[in-house]
C-alpha cells in the first residue's frame, strides 16, 4: 500500500512539472517557470529597453516611451507629449495581444516573445516592417 501511495505522489508531482514546463514554453524567450498568471505579468507600466525595426536598433528614438496595461483590459501609451488609449486582450491561446482603438487603428496584434514579471518582449508587423519591442518595468 505504501508503494502505491508513493507512486501516486510521484505521478502527481510529475504531472504538475509537465504542466508548468508546457506553459512557459509558449513564449520562445522566457527563461523559466512562473506561478504568476499571464494577466498579472502583463498588467504593468512598461518602458522601452530595446526597440528594433527590421533588426536595426532605434532604441534612442523611444527613450521616453511607456505602455500601460491594466487588469481591466485598458491600454495606454505615452511618448513625450503624445499619448493614446485603447483596450487590450489576449488571443490565440495567450500567444498574442490584440490592441484596439489606438491612433485611429481598428486593431493591432502584438506577437509575444517573452512575458515575465519584469520583462515583456513582443513584435508587430507594420506593413513589411517588423517592429520589435523589449520592455522592462517602469
Amino acid at each position: 500500500m505504501k508503494k502505491i501511495k508513493n507512486l501516486m505522489i510521484l505521478a502527481i508531482f510529475a504531472g504538475f512539472s509537465l504542466v508548468g514546463t508546457q506553459s512557459c514554453s509558449q513564449y520562445p524567450d522566457n527563461e523559466g517557470i512562473t506561478l504568476v498568471s499571464r494577466i498579472e505579468r502583463v498588467t504593468n507600466t512598461w518602458k522601452v529597453d530595446n526597440y528594433k525595426v527590421n533588426d536595426v536598433d532605434f532604441t534612442s528614438l523611444l527613450t521616453a516611451y511607456t505602455e500601460t496595461y491594466t487588469r481591466e483590459g485598458d491600454f495606454s501609451f505615452q511618448w513625450a507629449i503624445l499619448g493614446g488609449t485603447g483596450t487590450w486582450s489576449f488571443q490565440n491561446n495567450y500567444a498574442e495581444i490584440k490592441i484596439n482603438g489606438v491612433d485611429n487603428l481598428s486593431s493591432r496584434t502584438l506577437y509575444i516573445l517573452k512575458l515575465e514579471e519584469k520583462s515583456f518582449w513582443y513584435y508587430y508587423m507594420d506593413g513589411n516592417d517588423k517592429k520589435e519591442f523589449h520592455m522592462i518595468q517602469n
